[in-house]
């Protein structure tokens, strides 16, 4: 990263506004615009959040739930730990077989709500890239359909591209109401948008 790309960062309008707020990342208001939106995380909600670091959307959803609910964050890297006791972290690979097993284990009851802000490494080749991303959101979407409980939501980063979509074709087959949104605090340049899939139908889940 360059010096200049480190110093408009820091300029950046929600980068200043986290640091003021004492978030641990600017990604936090992402989803906070997005659930006072659109209103797919409720008070006492169970929220698992899938590539969960450094935290933002923990802080975020924590927030919301509030100390009926619970939030568990999942991520490769170690998240430095909340002192609320309704909000869990493992330092786990999403992408591994037993990694439904593992979140339930931790969870009171099914989720409500399967969050997803998961990013791939970078290559600079846009096609690539999109790939990597698309497998990422795939897997985030097979593990809610074995976490959600009846009705829940789930909420996931994917990048604007052709293979786009076919997943949310896929998406679609599992909950009632899908659709795509760019949250204010998403930079405009990025080709980084959310989807957003509401109502899991009835005794749908996933099939290999």
């Amino acid at each position: 990263m360059t010096k200049a790309w480190i110093q408009n960062r820091k300029r950046e309008y929600y980068y200043r506004k986290a640091k003021a707020e004492n978030y641990r990342s600017r990604a936090t208001y992402k989803l906070s615009q997005a659930a006072t939106k659109y209103h797919f995380i409720r008070l006492g909600d169970v929220v698992v959040d899938l590539g969960a670091a450094p935290g933002g959307w923990i802080q975020a959803a924590r927030k919301i739930v509030g100390k009926k609910g619970f939030v568990l964050g999942v991520d490769l890297d170690p998240i430095a730990p909340f002192p609320q006791e309704y909000i869990r972290t493992i330092v786990a690979d999403m992408t591994e077989p037993e990694m439904v097993q593992q979140i339930l284990d931790f969870l009171p009851r099914k989720a409500d709500v399967v969050l997803s802000d998961a990013s791939p490494n970078i290559s600079g080749v846009w096609e690539v890239d999109q790939a990597r991303q698309i497998d990422l959101a795939t897997q985030a979407l097979k593990i809610a359909l074995n976490i959600l409980g009846d009705s829940g939501s789930f909420f996931v980063k994917v990048f604007e591209g052709g293979m786009l979509p076919a997943f949310m074709k896929t998406v679609e087959k599992h909950f009632a109401d899908v659709k795509i949104i760019k949250p204010k605090a998403s930079r405009a340049k990025s080709s980084e948008m959310y989807l957003l899939a509401m109502n899991l139908k009835p005794n749908d889940r996933f099939r290999e």
